[in-house]
């Protein structure tokens, strides 16, 4: 019998929406290098390496982040038991949205997302750490 998914992401996205602080991109990027924020970069590492970062953004793939905030965890990093305010985004403010949402129903806070992500971010003229290739990656042409 084939699957019959009853809740779309989208809705889920639009619930978490609701429940979260969502900053504007311009504004978030006056957060840069402010000590009681911590800017959350939930890319995979492809997209660090395709599109470049946010200088200074403590970087957690949206696999591990409830491992990363738990502090029962063995694999729990400290800067998520700070006293600090997580800013999280992803490339579009999807995937943020749902993990900030996470992140606060975990008991993290306080917690926003970045609307419009990484892509709203260099819109609005935020700080971009120039891509780098990763090991191994080729070059176009194919080269490595």
């Amino acid at each position: 019998m084939p699957q019959h998914i009853t809740t779309s992401a989208m809705s889920m996205v639009e619930i978490a929406k609701r429940e979260i602080e969502e900053i504007p991109a311009a504004e978030a990027v006056k957060l840069v290098g402010r000590d009681d924020v911590v800017l959350v970069d939930i890319r995979d590492v492809r997209e660090l390496g395709r599109d470049g970062k946010v200088p200074g953004a403590f970087h957690a793939p949206r696999g591990m982040l409830e491992f990363w905030i738990d502090p029962a965890s063995p694999y729990f990093k400290p800067v998520f038991g700070e006293d600090k305010t997580f800013v999280f985004f992803c490339a579009g403010g999807l995937r943020s949205a749902l993990a900030a949402k996470t992140a606060q129903d975990m008991g993290l806070k306080p917690v926003a997302h970045i609307l419009g992500g990484f892509r709203g971010w260099k819109d609005a003229g935020g700080p971009v750490e120039a891509a780098k290739r990763m090991p191994g990656e080729r070059q176009k042409g194919g080269k490595l």
